[in-house]
């Protein structure tokens, strides 16, 4: 069962890294859990489908490389480091996850993540826009 839960878990993380929400729709369960701490949770598979919209409207990219993942029956602990895109911008930061499975579905993802670590994550892909302006100072596309 334990191989089966970081088997459900890897898959939707693949399936974020694809943009496909369909899919990792898929692999949760109605009732899931969804909480990036210290937020409020989204109570549901239709509303952690919207938050996770937001990844799609806002952004062009998504990257989950895990560095460790451990089970214990149908709980998986993840560490990773996860970077988000919008073009040619890039912030990556480390998170831990919980997740539960049960029947092959999601029932709890509860992301941990460090809000400063974030915020320059944020500001160092800023940067890097800036260094690669060529001259004349236009961005490129």
């Amino acid at each position: 069962m334990a191989d089966e839960s970081v088997k459900v878990v890897r898959d939707f993380l693949a399936a974020l890294e694809d943009l496909d929400l369909t899919a990792a729709g898929e692999l949760l369960a109605p009732g899931v859990l969804y909480q990036n701490v210290p937020l409020p949770p989204a109570r549901g598979k239709a509303a952690t489908l919207r938050m996770l919209g937001l990844l799609l409207r806002y952004g062009t990219g998504f990257e989950a490389r895990i560095h460790e993942i451990s089970s214990d029956g149908d709980t998986v602990l993840t560490v990773r480091t996860d970077a988000l895109e919008r073009g040619r911008w890039r912030a990556e930061f480390w998170v831990c996850g919980t997740f539960r499975v049960r029947d092959g579905k999601i029932v709890l993802w509860r992301d941990y993540f460090d809000w400063t670590t974030l915020l320059w994550a944020g500001l160092r892909g800023a940067a890097g826009l800036l260094r690669s302006r060529p001259a004349g100072g236009a961005v490129r596309a």
